[in-house]
């Protein structure tokens, strides 16, 4: 992870020392406090779409075992995989976010907030909770498909939304979504356990009832 910080932090010192289109006030953005909000939205379908290719270039066999593959260690993701990766991929992946106020304008502050946003996106798409409100599952790339993702290696390799899978061809419909998830699973195997040890206990406790009667 520290290495990152090296090629970071020169494109961070070109963003602030005014080679960039970051403004102090919102006086500065072109279109008043409509540009801020604006700019937020454009943020996150452009880094959205960077991402996608970039994410699914790092899957080239050329590639994936040098570079990504330590991030697909965990089978099922956990807030700990979300920043567990090789240093040049985890640049790579973050990019876009550094691009964008090169070709647009953006707010200072609304680029650290954004920065924030994405750190906690990131995390909880890798936290195992599944639940989206329902009219935005076909919209939002959650835990679930992230989940996926890692579980069958080819979909989702959405950042945000399920936009670019579905145009690239690589969404899928998240198992957890039909009841096959890893939490279904896990469920199944309790109740499962949980029957056979209570068919056991009633057995045994067959065999204890007819022993102490035939004593």
């Amino acid at each position: 992870m520290p290495w990152i910080s090296i090629p970071t932090v020169a494109i961070f010192f070109a963003e602030v020392r005014g080679y960039s289109k970051l403004y102090d006030n919102i006086e500065d953005s072109p279109y008043g406090w409509f540009g801020v909000i604006l700019s937020m939205l454009s943020f996150l379908f452009f880094t959205d779409m960077c991402i996608y290719w970039i994410h699914r270039f790092l899957h080239h066999k050329l590639l994936y075992k040098r570079l990504h593959k330590p991030h697909h260690l965990w089978k099922i993701p956990t807030p700990f995989a979300s920043h567990a990766f090789h240093p040049m991929d985890g640049f790579l992946q973050s990019v876009p976010y550094h691009i964008y106020p090169f070709l647009f304008p953006l707010h200072k502050m609304t680029y650290l907030g954004l920065y924030v946003f994405v750190n906690i996106w990131t995390i909880s798409i890798h936290d195992g909770d599944y639940h989206v409100p329902g009219i935005l599952k076909e919209i939002i790339n959650g835990a679930a498909h992230h989940t996926d993702h890692h579980l069958y290696f080819d979909y989702n390799y959405g950042q945000y939304f399920t936009l670019w899978d579905r145009i690239g061809g690589s969404y899928k419909n998240p198992s957890s979504f039909e009841g096959k998830g890893p939490h279904d699973y896990l469920k199944k195997l309790k109740e499962s356990k949980l029957s056979s040890f209570k068919n056991g206990c009633g057995d045994e406790g067959v065999l204890e009832e007819g022993s102490f009667k035939n004593k």
